[in-house]
């Protein structure tokens, strides 16, 4: 029979043990995260190579699932207190890969890459291709660097300031970013753009996003959510709803949810300036 000594013994290695799994588990969705994106840059080339419109759809998707795995990691990191500066950083490069490279690989094979040449100008294609890849590596690039600048950052503030007491994020978060890109690509159901002035506004959405993404506008932010307090009936309710508002119309509702959330940033802005402008005093030409 263990006496009280052993028994304490056990009990810690064991707790060390389950500790230790613990922290695992939020790197694993982040393994997975990165294994989501993979596939969705795999899909990609193989839609270009064999002329395949169903495959940039399923790259889309791919981008979706990595996004939730995304969240879960995080989430799961906060629930159980296992944040680590390693997972913050590997969530990072993730994030590089799955919402950075996959979605501007994406834009560019599905909205730049099957364009004809406008009024058969071989030179004006060309220039419209270099355009194309400069527009979409812009977005890579300020992914990378909203990224960076949410790792340094200990308590950003955004220009815009929101409720008291209240976390937001600054600049549109890059999850979100590839959410606009994958919904957009999945609504059309893969099927490429191949005339140039549909390429032309798509760039011009993407160029946008990737402002976003580097801008200093406030967004909402889901971690002001606090799931601990939440009736649990009520949020397994909703979540049932979403998950099948999801699987019925995810069209139109995965396209809705983020241009939904990318205009809400500039909503917000917009409606920042224009409360600040009225509020400030008259100048002495108007007094």
């Amino acid at each position: 029979m263990k006496t009280p000594q052993l028994r304490r013994i056990d009990d810690f290695r064991r707790n060390k043990r389950m500790r230790k799994g613990m922290f695992i588990l939020p790197s694993l969705f982040t393994a997975l995260n990165i294994g989501a994106g993979y596939v969705a840059i795999a899909q990609t080339l193989q839609a270009v190579a064999y002329n395949d419109p169903s495959r940039f759809d399923l790259a889309s998707k791919f981008i979706g699932v990595a996004v939730f795995f995304d969240g879960m990691d995080g989430l799961i990191a906060r629930m159980t207190n296992t944040a680590s500066e390693f997972g913050k950083q590997l969530d990072s490069l993730a994030d590089v890969i799955t919402f950075g490279v996959a979605p501007a690989l994406l834009a560019f094979a599905w909205g730049i890459h099957g364009v004809g040449a406008p009024f058969g100008n071989a030179d004006f294609h060309l220039k419209f291709m270099q355009l194309g890849a400069f527009v979409t590596f812009l977005y890579l690039f300020a992914g990378a660097s909203r990224l960076a600048r949410f790792n340094i950052q200990v308590n950003p503030q955004p220009s815009n300031p929101g409720r008291l007491g209240r976390k937001y994020f600054v600049g549109m978060a890059i999850p979100a970013g590839a959410g606009v890109i994958a919904s957009v690509v999945h609504f059309f159901g893969g099927e490429p753009i191949r005339r140039w002035d549909f390429a032309l506004a798509w760039l011009i959405l993407v160029f946008v996003t990737g402002f976003l993404m580097v801008s200093t506008w406030r967004f909402y932010n889901p971690k002001n959510i606090d799931w601990k307090k939440q009736r649990p009936f009520t949020t397994v309710l909703l979540l049932a709803t979403f998950v099948y508002l999801i699987y019925a119309f995810s069209k139109w509702i995965l396209l809705l949810l983020a241009l939904t959330y990318m205009f809400y940033g500039i909503i917000f802005r917009f409606a920042y300036l224009v409360r600040r402008g009225r509020m400030q005093p008259p100048g002495p030409s108007e007094q």
